[in-house]
């Protein structure tokens, strides 16, 4: 696993004029291909007296899913340069859309290219960017005469507690970084009656 960067939130409408064409630029964070397609869906229904609905997206770090159409625009003058920008800007995990209004003056492909490129610029450059980083989600099962040495093991090393139940026996998730990860694992395993699994995440 790597660090990566990814949006925090979607962006736009980011609007470009271009010889009274209209191009609206979107950028929404997806951790799946459904997930882009579901917001592709609703989309198209919201702007369908669109001319065209183009779009780019990158999801996955380790094993990437890349995709671009032009919907009906001349081949490679809009996903092409929407996808580009994904590439410009590093980001992962990413659905980058450009909605057209035809305005009735035909751009020429290096005019298309264009306006695809800076709708995209456009919208990433409001959309707000984070770091993803790689870390370990560490789940914890014992019996409650262990739960204060695990709790004060907590406090100290001011783990993040992503999880909690307290049935008959006590079970904790935690997330922490990666790299602390082994160093840690190796402590909560001296702990008397504690049963530990590890899981990589991204934090």
């Amino acid at each position: 696993m790597k660090n990566f960067k990814t949006i925090s939130a979607p962006a736009g409408p980011f609007l470009l004029r271009e010889k009274k064409s209209k191009f609206l630029g979107f950028a929404f964070p997806v951790s799946s291909v459904s997930e882009a397609e579901l917001r592709l869906e609703t989309l198209h229904k919201d702007y369908s007296d669109a001319s065209h609905l183009c779009y780019a997206y990158r999801i996955g770090v380790e094993d990437v899913h890349l995709r671009m159409n032009d919907d009906g625009e001349p081949a490679y003058t809009a996903g092409s340069p929407i996808s580009g920008q994904i590439n410009a800007f590093e980001l992962y995990n990413i659905l980058v859309c450009v909605v057209r209004y035809y305005g009735g003056t035909k751009l020429g492909a290096s005019g298309l290219t264009q306006a695809y490129r800076e709708a995209a610029r456009g919208v990433l450059e409001l959309a707000p960017v984070i770091l993803k980083k790689a870390g370990c989600l560490l789940r914890l099962e014992f019996d409650y005469p262990s739960l204060d040495e695990v709790m004060g093991f907590i406090s100290q090393n001011r783990l993040e507690i992503k999880k909690q139940e307290m049935g008959l026996d006590c079970m904790l998730e935690l997330i922490v970084k990666k790299e602390k990860s082994e160093t840690l694992v190796q402590r909560l395993k001296t702990i008397n009656g504690v049963r530990l699994s590890k899981k990589d995440v991204y934090i």
